[in-house]
């Protein structure tokens, strides 16, 4: 059964013209599909998981990423689209109407439909260096979407730890943290030390050769001895931001296409 809040906010879609009823049907029908020839939109994912698509746009040409995030739009869906590249945006943005946004520090994009869950709960975002922004801004903004009220804390890296004492207070408001960090991945860790709450720790490829793009702060943070840490996939700041927001209790959530 569609959650009551989602089906209240398909109703007054089509109740104002955004949605069309057979659009509408097809979002209540939890086996719909539609086949573009490149890509197969499961428009049943909300109503079985309360979880609608989202577009991973790398590897997708920018024709594939408008056509996807279009016909999500006519079927009431909330389109989503992670790391697209700032030089695809332009032509995925001439492909399509406007009102799609294009968040330059997340490489993501956004073209909502109906509004997004109100804001409660907090969940700290917390990245090493400067570096490191992109995939923080990926898991902060999915956590907002999913609803969740998001505190950013970045550039608080080992190298400066006084930095990170600063902001304690904000780290153990929050319900649930994601700690990004790439060169040797020590961040989850110290945080880990700190704070009650779950954090999700997130390596990154940033770093000089024995980095090995990110797998040197991948072995650094699944060998933590801080219990409570739990890992995720190199640069994967959108499974991060999901999983905070699902620990923080927002509800909803997000699955890539």
């Amino acid at each position: 059964m569609v959650a009551r809040m989602e089906l209240r906010k398909l109703l007054e879609a089509v109740a104002r013209g955004a949605v069309s009823p057979d659009a509408a049907l097809e979002r209540l029908d939890g086996t719909a599909e539609l086949d573009l020839g490149f890509s197969r939109l499961d428009l049943g994912r909300e109503r079985r998981c309360g979880i609608p698509e989202v577009i991973f746009c790398a590897g997708k040409t920018p024709a594939q990423i408008a056509g996807i995030a279009g016909r999500m739009h006519e079927a009431g869906v909330n389109v989503f689209g992670t790391r697209l590249a700032p030089a695809d945006w332009p032509a995925v943005s001439a492909a399509l109407p406007a009102g799609p946004v294009y968040h330059e520090a997340a490489r993501c994009l956004t073209w909502d439909v109906a509004p997004l869950p109100p804001a409660r709960g907090r969940v700290a975002v917390v990245s090493a260096g400067t570096a490191d922004q992109p995939v923080a801004e990926e898991a902060a903004l999915t956590a907002e979407r999913m609803g969740a009220r998001v505190d950013r804390v970045f550039d608080v890296g080992v190298a400066g730890l006084h930095r990170l004492a600063r902001r304690i207070e904000t780290l153990r408001a929050a319900r649930a943290l994601v700690v990004v960090a790439g060169m040797e991945g020590a961040l989850p860790s110290v945080v880990g030390g700190l704070v009650a709450a779950p954090v999700i720790a997130v390596p990154t490829s940033v770093g000089y050769g024995a980095n090995l793009g990110g797998l040197t702060a991948l072995l650094a943070m699944l060998n933590s001895c801080v219990p409570g840490i739990t890992v995720v996939n190199i640069d994967n700041g959108f499974g991060a931001g999901v999983a905070a927001a699902l620990i923080n209790g927002a509800g909803g959530g997000l699955t890539r296409v």
